[in-house]
């Protein structure tokens, strides 16, 4: 199973970053693209950027897809909304399942990620068959909470790619 991951964290390597790599572990992934969008920087404000172009139909091109992103005002960041422009809407991520994965600094914004995430991955065509993961970014990670939708929602996205059925 491809998962590539989309890290929308400004600072490169970050906990996001950690966090999305633990998920696609624990989802069972036996090959892993991974893009850092703090390292395609000025790429994503227009058209044409062939590093852009390539995490795109890499992205577009997996089984798997990890949207992880910090809460910022109590959203998404702009890098992954710029990511996300970059697709055709409705078809872009055809054929892809999804995953919004937030981090925040307290569980006052857990449903950010539901509300906010997983409809515009919707919107690009993405299948999310389980709900959004919320983690606290300081808790000691991972913790019940990633491990618990893994356990409950793992089995439900490795159906929706045939894998494991």
């Amino acid at each position: 199973m491809k998962v590539s991951i989309v890290v929308g964290n400004p600072k490169p390597r970050s906990r996001t970053w950690d966090a999305a790599h633990r998920v696609a572990a624990g989802l069972g992934a036996d090959e892993v693209v991974a893009f850092d969008l703090a390292e395609l920087g000025p790429g994503l404000l227009g058209w044409g950027d062939p590093d852009v172009a390539h995490a795109v139909a890499e992205v577009a091109s997996s089984d798997v897809a990890i949207f992880a992103s910090p809460t910022f005002k109590a959203t998404y960041t702009g890098l992954i909304k710029l990511f996300l422009d970059q697709l055709p809407g409705a078809i872009g991520l055809e054929g892809v399942v999804g995953v919004p994965l937030m981090l925040g600094g307290s569980p006052a914004h857990y449903l950010a990620a539901e509300l906010h995430l997983k409809p515009v991955l919707v919107e690009v065509g993405a299948t999310v068959p389980a709900p959004a993961l919320y983690l606290i970014d300081t808790a000691e990670q991972p913790d019940a909470v990633e491990q618990g939708w893994l356990d409950r929602w793992g089995p439900v996205i490795r159906a929706a790619v045939g894998v494991g059925v």
